[in-house]
């Protein structure tokens, strides 16, 4: 096969039927959502089965548990694939929505339509649930989709990608409308982020090195974020049971994701309070914590961080702690070494909440809650296609109204320029 030439058909394809998608209504898209969760639900044993091989094949490469983890499709998570199908149909559709219509001195009328992208080149590793989160997120915003699994999730995509498939016809929308690279080549990535003539906008979705490479080598608009290292400070004026649990959840839910917390900030007048218990609770879980020199203090039996644990994303059981004197050294650390993704607060006081939800620079700041939650899905965005710390376009989860536009629409009745 000629990777290249694979490469541009998919491109042409995909731009052909960009235009066609653009013009559905949304009952044709809400139709094709539908009948793509019916397939997913029909085809659980056949999925499940793909999803085996990927694994075996996984555990035979030598895949660490944080990939393992990512790549599994579990019952739980092809319930979450309908789920999110379901939840993406029920979302109010945005294509053609006019805002800020006002009349000019010169009697026209200005505003602003919102309108697809066009095609949206999606790259993705491990996690084969992406394909349904990409595939209904665009189709629902009016985007063709290109789509580009790792290979070790394979069988995965490719099982999933005859369920979207069956949804497209079911609705008879053109199957060109997302499509799922089935070249194992890595040109095929090359290729994909240097066609703008043919895409529009990338989404990956990965590990740091992929982010990095396709961020420097493409030539077609990237939607990004390297890393997810994210922070919980437990403020002077915490509840020490929210404190706690919130600690615990943001660490231990899920090790592999780009919304657990990797450093824990902790204020002095509280850390006697709240180490000793979190540490004894993170051990149970087997997680290794890493602690600043005043951390030891309280905890000597744990290992002393370095300055690069400040700026490591685990992705892992590991945990750095590190106290703090004041909130505003918190804040100062965060935006030093977090990578602007998701940081939290517990705190009781109003005042502090407001003032670290205005000076943390990052996609989601939250109070009294687990990063956890910095998710498409959990934010009632249906799903994402992924997380965006950049300031341009789109910002945090980017769902359906992330993957458009607007386009100035201008009504007269005969006006001409003096």
């Amino acid at each position: 096969m000629n990777t290249q030439a694979y490469m541009i058909d998919l491109g042409q394809k995909a731009r052909h039927a960009s235009r066609l998608i653009a013009k559905a209504d949304t009952q044709q898209k809400n139709k094709a959502l539908f009948a793509m969760a019916k397939a997913i639900d029909e085809a659980r044993a056949e999925l499940m089965s793909a999803n085996e091989k990927d694994l075996m094949a996984g555990r035979e490469k030598g895949l660490d548990a944080a990939m393992l983890d990512r790549l599994a499709l579990t019952p739980a998570r092809i319930d979450g694939m309908i789920e999110g199908l379901n939840q993406v149909a029920a979302l109010p559709d945005p294509i053609g929505g006019i805002t800020g219509m006002n009349y000019r001195p010169s009697g026209i009328q200005v505003g602003k339509m919102r309108v697809p992208l066009g095609v949206i080149g999606i790259i993705y590793e491990s996690r084969p649930n992406v394909t349904v989160e990409a595939a209904s997120l665009c189709l629902k915003s009016g985007n063709a989709a290109i789509l580009r699994g790792g290979s070790e999730s394979v069988n995965s995509n490719l099982a999933i990608a005859r369920c979207v498939r069956q949804g497209l016809e079911v609705a008879g929308l053109p199957l060109e409308v997302i499509q799922v690279v089935e070249t194992p080549d890595r040109e095929a990535v090359g290729h994909l982020i240097t066609m703008p003539e043919y895409v529009d906008v990338i989404v990956p979705r990965g590990g740091k090195g992929l982010i990095e490479r396709i961020a420097n080598e493409a030539r077609v608009p990237v939607i990004k974020h390297l890393d997810g290292i994210c922070h919980v400070y437990i403020d002077k004026a915490a509840d020490k049971i929210k404190a706690i649990n919130i600690a615990i959840n943001a660490k231990t839910h899920r090790y592999g994701t780009c919304n657990t917390m990797e450093t824990l900030l902790v204020h002095e007048s509280i850390a006697s309070e709240v180490l000793s218990e979190l540490a004894e609770r993170y051990q149970a879980a087997g997680v290794e914590l890493r602690g600043c020199s005043r951390t030891l203090n309280h905890l000597p039996c744990i290992l002393p961080a370095t300055e690069e644990d400040w700026a490591t994303e685990y992705l892992a059981p590991v945990l750095a702690i590190r106290i703090v004197a004041s909130m505003d050294e918190a804040i100062v650390h965060i935006n030093q070494y977090g990578s602007h993704h998701t940081d939290a607060i517990i705190t009781e006081n109003y005042t502090d909440a407001r003032a670290f939800l205005r000076d943390v620079d990052s996609s989601s700041v939250m109070v009294n809650a687990s990063t956890r939650f910095a998710d498409g899905f959990e934010y009632g965005l249906g799903a994402e296609i992924g997380i965006s710390t950049d300031k341009i376009h789109a910002r945090g989860p980017v769902g359906l109204e992330g993957l458009t536009s607007e386009k100035y629409i201008v009504l007269g009745d005969g006006q001409v320029r003096v």
